[in-house]
């Protein structure tokens, strides 16, 4: 693998984009308000962290991957807790530590625990019901681990996972793993830091 250091992308400050990049620069920050106020999305000059300062070097596509983000966060029927499983599922099969630092900050604030989190940085090794009591939970873990470790679902977990969240939520929730693991490609071919 090549040294971090070796792949950087250029993180530009806000007065230097094209209107374009302005433009979806200003629909990041803007749709993640309150992460970029607390912390974490910006660096101390307005430049973007993560995924999100990738986004800016094709603008066009950029932008509708943010759009689906957005999407993914807001504009679906799973909950928080739900969305926060899944990331973090995604986040420790792809080893993506940019994505594990960026979403237990978000976890803990929709009350997760330490012992919660640790276990989902255990996966993609099998969970168990003991480390998951709440079936609802477990299932979750288990249907965003075969989806990001297997990109299928056999017809027991995929009768139960629909049983769940009904058909419309699966289909929330396989692009919603679909998507942090496109981020957690970007993020492992960029080299990009947790700040």
């Amino acid at each position: 693998m090549t040294d971090l250091a070796a792949r950087p992308l250029p993180r530009r400050r806000p007065d230097e984009l094209t209107a374009s990049q302005r433009e979806v620069y200003d629909a990041i920050v803007g749709a993640r308000r309150g992460v970029a106020i607390s912390g974490g999305l910006l660096d101390e000059h307005g430049g973007l962290h993560g995924p999100f300062n990738a986004m800016l070097l094709s603008p066009e596509l950029g932008g509708r991957l943010q759009t689906v983000g957005d999407g993914v966060r807001k504009h679906t029927s799973l909950s928080a807790r739900v969305r926060e499983i899944a990331v973090l599922v995604v986040a420790a099969v792809q080893d993506s530590d940019f994505e594990r630092w960026a979403h237990e900050q978000i976890a803990r604030n929709a009350g997760f625990t330490d012992d919660e989190l640790a276990a989902l940085r255990r996966i993609p090794d099998e969970v168990s019901a003991a480390e998951w009591p709440d079936p609802g939970d477990l299932l979750i873990v288990r249907t965003s681990r075969a989806l990001a470790v297997d990109g299928d679902l056999d017809d027991e977990l995929y009768a139960a996972a629909t049983e769940h969240l009904g058909v419309e939520g699966l289909f929330e929730l396989l692009t919603l793993v679909g998507y942090y693991a496109l981020l957690a490609l970007q993020l492992r071919v960029f080299r990009v830091p947790v700040p």
